[in-house]
């Protein structure tokens, strides 16, 4: 299974998030329009690796008997590291924690959206650097990952409980398989990246799989788990909108407009 393969997995899903979207009001569409945003997104990330770009040798600390050296320089060889790959989850990351916080009622946290990015820069960072010094960047990683999943799973958590019936069920299910899947993020860097265990072919795959997980089957648990609900209990309004052009007029009050001061 190649990376066109995820590609195309991503860019179907994408389609039918977008496909789904046109049965619903417009003020209904935030999910179907997020999932097929972060689905799009990662189809590109896909296309990319799997026409050999976004990529650059690395030289590899750990050398490993029969490991994919695609050179020859270092001590230990060098290792094809996909730059683009954490790039494509610097774009789309926020995303799935946003239509996350969304679905559960709770407000929008400028510093969730912050530390997710913090959890993908130093990946990058680390994977890029030839020494053990990887392993520190990995460590500010899981830190910031942490306060992320810990965002998911008690404030995200405690106002759908709040909210209850399927917001509730459907954040629970989705937020748990987000958590799960990114626990196992790290261990695939460790073995990848990292440790220069696994070969880059086997690393694709399992990238590959997480990345359906975490996106795809996530969104297609938010889309269809909030398909019947009151959105107006997550606290989006629900209004039609008017004529292009329309302006809303309001009533001058009896006596005059008043401008906030006292009369002479």
């Amino acid at each position: 299974m190649d990376m066109a393969c995820f590609s195309a997995v991503m860019a179907v899903s994408a389609l039918a998030f977008t496909g789904l979207s046109v049965t619903k009001p417009t003020a209904h569409r935030v999910f179907h329009q997020t999932a097929a945003l972060f689905c799009f997104v990662a189809a590109i990330g896909y296309w990319i690796m799997g026409s050999g770009l976004g990529d650059i040798p690395t030289v590899v600390e750990f050398a490993r008997p029969d490991s994919a050296m695609v050179s020859g320089a270092g001590p230990g060889g060098t290792r094809q590291i996909f730059y683009v790959r954490y790039i494509n989850w610097a774009v789309l990351s926020p995303l799935v924690v946003l239509a996350l916080l969304l679905s559960s009622g709770a407000p929008l946290s400028l510093t969730t959206m912050l530390a997710t990015e913090i959890y993908v820069v130093t990946l990058l960072v680390g994977a890029l650097t030839a020494t053990s010094y990887k392993f520190g960047y990995l460590a500010f990683g899981i830190a910031a990952q942490w306060f992320v999943l810990y965002q998911l799973l008690m404030p995200g958590r405690q106002h759908a409980a709040a909210v209850g019936g399927s917001v509730s069920s459907t954040y629970l299910t989705a937020a748990l398989l987000t958590v799960v899947v990114w626990i196992f993020y790290p261990i695939a860097w460790g073995l990848c990246e990292g440790g220069n265990i696994l070969h880059p072919d086997s690393e694709a795959i399992f990238y590959g799989i997480l990345d359906i997980f975490a996106k795809p089957v996530v969104g297609f648990i938010l889309v269809l788990g909030h398909r019947n609900i009151d959105f107006a209990s997550l606290g989006f309004a629900s209004q039609k909108p008017g004529p292009v052009g329309e302006k809303t007029t309001v009533a001058a009050p009896a006596g005059g407009v008043s401008n906030g001061g006292g009369a002479a």
